[in-house]
């Protein structure tokens, strides 16, 4: 639908529930002024009278789930892939790469998701991605079965880096879920309680990561990585399914926005600047995947030299219980009245964690380190969406959230490309010789993965450096009253942004 062409009537919106892909809607734009509170450029897009707060929430718990079962599928046969490959080549090179290059694809692809997320109705792009990943797993499916397995895991053929780009595609594309799930938040869920959805976000993506390392482990180990594909295909058609019987009636149209093209990247930095202190927000939450990058390429391969690979995925999974907590106390007390600030002193501890957590060859040390810092990551996620919600009208949401991902996801990569092979070929070989042995001892104690573990150590104190550095910068406290003035100036409803 175009703004030329006549409203439909709310009750044939709410029939459809935004089941199709309408077409481009014309730019209308309504600037956001400073410290204000942001409105729909679009007024009529959005009716969250049809149904009461109580609906919606329900609603919303629906999308959220689906979107749970969406992601456990695909990180379920990430975390697999991971672990096969690593088992079978024991070369932290290819771990390292398949974990970048995930990242590499999801910051490279992030803006057109975002750009994709304003200018159709949210339910739509959700089904799209559902269905495209559906198909990509099916192609790896295929792939498997009629490639040998030797050929798969020889990483100087082409088979291995097809087989691994199919699924890593059908992932990252998976995430676009994501992007719209953020945008579902601002249309169904009153503003006061948004920071509490998200903390049940961060609580959903705890249990992804409970199930997804924890049967991942055991189908690799158990069952192989072919029924592992085949269980993959299956949760992703159910998950697709269930998709299509949800409605948002709310969203009685795709609203007018001024998005271009499929790659909007002059209109998603325009909507970042537009917010006074947003690009430091975003420069805040990148401060976690550097250290992230360096978790991405080692931490399986430490969890795996210390444990077999069912009991590592059994043991990754309980120190995941660490994310549902931090989701849930999120869900039950907010952020405080400075999510910014709440987000630098986890970033802070999750540096502190990170230096320590293998300071010795212990398993709980090990574990337990992996929970406390899961319980973090919950509280910095959830605070940068809660601001963006609170600041940026809905018709630019899914660009500054794309754009968020696209910048946040690229650190990741650069780090996970450069420790990889750091570690690989200087690190790891130094922490195992005897000289090398004898001078890390005292510090990082005794055990063959004294090189991880110093690379952990190191990542560890750059991250609390940068946090405490944020923490001093006169950007942290214009930021901080930007947001206190625009939570003051936000209406009680999302109908009232109109």
């Amino acid at each position: 639908m175009t703004e030329q062409e006549p409203a439909r009537s709310r009750a044939a919106a709410a029939s459809d529930g935004g089941g199709g892909l309408p077409e481009d809607v014309t730019a209308t734009t309504a600037p956001v002024e400073d410290g204000g509170s942001p409105h729909l450029a679009d007024p009529d897009a959005v009716d969250t009278s049809l149904r009461s707060p109580a609906e919606r929430s329900r609603t919303f718990t629906g999308i959220l789930v689906n979107t749970a079962l969406a992601n456990i599928t695909t990180s379920y046969l990430w975390f697999a892939l991971t672990f096969w490959v690593y088992l079978e080549t024991r070369n932290v090179i290819a771990t390292g790469v398949i974990g970048g290059a995930y990242m590499l694809l999801i910051a490279l692809s992030s803006i057109s998701f975002g750009t994709f997320v304003d200018r159709y109705r949210k339910l739509a792009v959700m089904r799209f991605a559902a269905g495209f990943t559906l198909v990509m797993f099916v192609l790896s499916g295929v792939m498997f079965l009629l490639t040998p397995t030797a050929s798969l895991l020889d990483l100087t053929q082409p088979w291995f880096w097809v087989f691994t780009l199919i699924i890593l595609v059908g992932a990252v594309v998976e995430n676009m879920r994501n992007i719209a799930l953020s945008t579902t938040v601002t249309i169904l869920i009153e503003p006061e309680r948004r920071a509490n959805a998200n903390g049940l976000v961060g609580m959903v993506q705890g249990l992804m990561f409970i199930v997804t390392s924890l049967l991942s482990g055991l189908s690799v180990g158990l069952l192989g990585m072919g029924w592992t594909v085949v269980v993959a295909l299956v949760l992703t058609a159910l998950a697709f399914a269930h998709l299509l019987t949800l409605r948002m009636p709310e969203e009685v149209r795709a609203a007018a926005t001024d998005a271009h093209g499929g790659f909007d990247l002059r209109g998603s930095l325009a909507a970042v600047l537009a917010i006074s202190g947003l690009f430091a927000l975003i420069l805040f939450s990148t401060f976690n995947n550097f250290i992230g990058g360096v978790y991405m390429a080692l931490m399986d391969p430490y969890g795996l030299e210390m444990f077999p690979v069912e009991l590592w995925g059994a043991f990754f999974a309980l120190g995941s219980t660490g994310f549902i907590l931090g989701g849930a106390l999120i869900g039950k007390f907010g952020l405080g009245s400075n999510p910014l600030r709440t987000m630098l002193i986890a970033v802070c501890l999750m540096g502190v964690l990170g230096a320590v957590f293998t300071l010795r060859e212990w398993a709980w040390l090990y574990v337990v380190g992996i929970w406390l810092y899961l319980i973090l990551v919950p509280f910095v996620e959830a605070a940068e969406q809660t601001v963006i919600q609170q600041v940026v009208p809905l018709h630019r949401q899914g660009r500054v959230f794309g754009f968020a991902m696209a910048f946040e996801s690229a650190a990741a990569p650069i780090t996970a490309f450069l420790i990889a092979p750091l570690a690989q070929f200087w690190i790891i070989p130094y922490a195992r010789s005897a000289e090398g042995a004898a001078q890390l001892a005292p510090l990082l104690g005794e055990g063959i993965s004294r090189g991880i573990a110093l690379v952990f150590l190191i990542a560890g104190i750059i991250m609390i450096a940068a946090a405490l550095l944020a923490f001093l910068s006169p950007v942290y406290r214009r930021v901080s009253a930007s947001y206190a003035q625009a939570a003051a100036a936000e209406p009680g409803t999302a109908k009232s942004d109109s």
